[in-house]
């Protein structure tokens, strides 16, 4: 075992002594060591429930004849720190929250772990611990929110967002928005549309290292507690067979994962996640593959913030077992993919047909024909760029406008709210990417505010930064490379015309490349320009992080 290196022999004498201190017996020192990351703070609504669900994953330990230890690690409520400052401090929490899990399994030989997650980051950091550390890991989720309801109507924290611009608007009263505000989060879990946590959450389970489940059973479901005690028994096979997540986490089923995103129509900031975890195991995944799955999977659910279903809906309807075995159908899966359960993803699914064909369609008739992310390129986004297709109406899938310059979120924000965008506007916001940010911030806000003003059918927004699962719209954003490494987002002048066509996948700036390049050369002959953070974490993240297009990762 692992953990003998910490606890055999004379020489550990002094290692037993301190696992005495801890209230441990003889008898469960000698039993296999089973780490349980536990990320549950007071300030996320999906890590409420966090310390029950980490009992539970204890309980499930213990009764399949192994010791838990549990430990903690950090996260950032999205929804908390959107539209500030904080904002540039989230995705950058993915590597730390990767490294805080790394040094302390590597300073305490663990046999195996059990990470208890759930909201953005949190979830992807944790994955890239366990490809870097790659001994016995399973992946449990806190589960999905609830929906929200107003008048009968379900919601969820996008709509609060796209209430503000429908306030400022002048489309509701005060009231309204307080009602709407009062009742979009109706309690624990991440919140309730195919936002990035969910999204996430659901492509654990094709990645193979999560449960059925782990995705879509609601947070306040007994079943969810349920789930974790299986978690807890499963990991402790997982320690005897050592069945590790770089025999699990192969390009092959980050294939599955990713065609799973295209049937979902998940968050685009997945196309930043699973390129960074595939990284950190030595795998290589790009915006090419997520380019090449669009073009043959078909797009077969309709959640929030794209449709009316939420993620209780999935559930109900088979959750992500059902999507899976539909996919199967066609044969777009890799089902002798090894999965933590200890079966192949092919047993899994074989017996979970789709329960509710409104909410996944049947392969033979799907929403769209292709998958619902799609990846652009040009002379715009040389490296790519990424859209949820399947949140934008049809109206805005070929689009030129006018380019309306901005170099923050903060100052797109304040011309949205104060009226200065026109109908047929491309909004531009620019030296948000993950070094210019730095840490490439969501911008729910102005996406979202956009859709309540009742602009998204006639403008369109390109970003360096990156969006929230809950945006929708015409919203382009990972443009590579970014306007602070002179990409050449960074050359537009305020009213240059620019060509969208995600039908096409093209994303053009109405320039010839001579211009394009001299513009260039006159930004790189005034100097690299100053990160917005100039101390600290974030200023040294900017330092070593990658291109959005390669995944925002740190060296290895």
């Amino acid at each position: 075992m692992r953990s003998d290196l910490m606890k055999k022999g004379i020489a550990r004498a002094p290692h037993r002594s301190l696992l005495y201190a801890l209230g441990l017996t003889k008898d469960e020192i000698e039993r296999p060591l089973i780490g349980v990351v536990n990320s549950a703070s007071e300030i996320i609504p999906g890590h409420m429930h966090l310390n029950i669900i980490t009992d539970a994953v204890k309980a499930g330990i213990r009764s399949a004849g192994g010791t838990p230890m549990e430990f903690g690690t950090i996260g950032i409520c999205d929804g908390l720190a959107m539209d500030h400052t904080g904002m540039k401090y989230s995705l950058g929490s993915r590597e730390l929250i990767a490294d805080s899990i790394e040094v302390v399994a590597m300073g305490t030989p663990f046999d195996g772990l059990v990470m208890i997650t759930n909201c953005d980051k949190i979830v992807p950091g944790m994955l890239i611990a366990a490809m870097r550390l790659n001994i016995p890991t399973i992946i449990a989720s806190g589960g999905p929110m609830l929906a929200g309801d107003v008048r009968g109507e379900k919601l969820g924290v996008d709509n609060v967002f796209e209430a503000v611009g429908a306030f400022q608007a002048g489309k509701i009263k005060q009231d309204e928005l307080d009602l709407i505000e009062a009742c979009a989060c109706p309690g624990a879990g991440s919140c309730a549309g195919l936002y990035t946590a969910n999204s996430m959450n659901c492509l654990t389970e094709a990645l193979g290292m999560g449960l059925p489940g782990n995705g879509t059973i609601p947070a306040v479901y007994s079943d969810r507690y349920r789930l974790a005690k299986e978690a807890g028994v499963t990991i402790m096979a997982r320690v005897e067979d050592d069945l590790c997540p770089r025999d699990i986490m192969t390009r092959e089923a980050f294939y599955n994962a990713i065609t799973l995103d295209m049937a979902v129509g998940g968050s685009t900031n997945t196309a930043l996640h699973l390129p960074a975890i595939a990284y950190y195991g030595g795998v290589k995944i790009s915006l090419d593959d997520f380019d090449r799955v669009s073009e043959s999977v078909p797009h077969l659910c309709n959640l929030a913030p794209a449709g009316p279903d939420h993620m209780e809906d999935l559930h109900m309807a088979g959750g992500i077992t059902a999507v899976m075995h539909e996919l199967s159908k066609g044969k777009h899966l890799n089902t002798q993919q090894k999965t933590v359960t200890g079966r192949t993803l092919g047993e899994i699914i074989r017996d979970h047909p789709v329960k509710n064909h409104d909410v996944i369609t049947p392969i033979e008739s799907p929403r769209h024909a292709f998958g619902g992310l799609a990846v652009l390129k040009g002379n715009l986004a040389p490296e790519g760029c990424i859209v949820k297709s399947a949140a934008v109406v049809p109206e805005m899938m070929v689009h030129e406008g006018p380019a309306r310059i901005f170099e923050s979120e903060e100052d797109a924000v304040d011309a949205i709210l104060g009226g200065h965008i026109r109908e047929g506007d491309v909004i531009v916001i620019r030296y948000e990417g993950p070094k210019g940010g730095p840490g490439m911030r969501e911008m729910l806000t102005p996406t979202s505010t956009i859709a309540g003003m009742g602009l998204d059918k006639s403008v369109a927004l390109i970003t360096d930064g990156r969006f929230s699962g809950a945006t929708r719209g015409a919203s382009i954003g990972h443009i590579s490379p970014e306007a602070a490494t002179f990409g050449p987002i960074a050359a537009i002048h305020e009213g240059d015309r620019i060509e969208i066509n995600i039908s096409d996948k093209r994303l053009t700036l109405k320039l010839d490349d001579r211009e394009i390049e001299q513009r260039l050369e006159s930004i790189k002959q005034k100097g690299e320009r100053k990160p917005g953070i100039d101390s600290g974490y974030m200023y040294r993240y900017s330092k070593l992080v990658s291109s959005a297009a390669e995944g925002a990762v740190f060296p290895l």
